[in-house]
């Protein structure tokens, strides 16, 4: 508990500073490159599987510039293909300290697989690489996937819709938003998480800790 009211009490101290500290990391504004795109982070919220406001007045979403472009591109072929819709991001670039307080939620616990253990470097998002994102229509509505974002369930699963339909674990409608979703994101170049159908990245672990900078704020 006590390890927990520190965390928490770090992320309180450092919530007004994230904005300027992803700009010095070399992070852009999705919403300078897309300013279309619709961010609501989770995270900056209590509308989320831990119930905090990790970000405190955190609302910008921020990327890797190339990372940022990339979306930029996905937006613009989703408005291509669905008049009136729109990307929703809602999680980008995560500083390091959230991580850890994110992790401590989930240790011990089968949910553990599902946030990039810190002792272990991180994850994705601490590099500014990737992005959770879905889909909104004409009236701001998410479209159904299947799953609620931050759902650590068999139905967020990827690359076996057709599987899942099968076994009525999610509906056809849903697997085609997903498909949706994913098709668009990955023609960009993007890669999917197999565990997460919101989860977007550029690049592997391996060349994030070989060539860029963590965000350890």
């Amino acid at each position: 508990m006590k390890l927990l009211f520190l965390l928490l009490a770090g992320l309180t101290l450092n919530a007004g500073q994230f904005d300027s500290r992803m700009r010095e990391a070399g992070l852009v504004d999705v919403a300078t490159v897309a300013p279309d795109v619709v961010v609501r982070l989770a995270y900056a919220t209590t509308d989320n599987f831990t119930g905090v406001n990790m970000y405190g007045e955190l609302r910008r979403a921020y990327l890797r510039p190339e990372v940022a472009q990339m979306v930029a591109a996905a937006q613009k072929k989703l408005q291509a293909a669905r008049a009136g819709h729109s990307l929703l991001i809602l999680d980008a670039a995560r500083p390091f300290s959230v991580q850890k307080y994110m992790y401590s939620l989930v240790a011990g616990t089968p949910q553990r697989r599902y946030v990039a253990n810190p002792a272990n470097g991180g994850g994705k998002h601490n590099y500014g690489a990737a992005v959770d994102v879905t889909i909104i229509d004409s009236q701001g509505v998410q479209l159904d996937m299947g799953s609620p974002f931050d759902s650590f369930i068999e139905a967020s699963h990827t690359g076996s819709e057709s599987d899942l339909v099968a076994r009525g674990v999610i509906t056809r409608a849903q697997a085609d938003n997903r498909a949706l979703l994913t098709n668009i994101m990955k023609s960009v170049g993007f890669h999917q998480d197999p565990n997460e159908w919101w989860h977007f990245d550029r690049y592997t672990m391996a060349q994030l800790r070989a060539g860029y900078k963590r965000l350890d704020f």
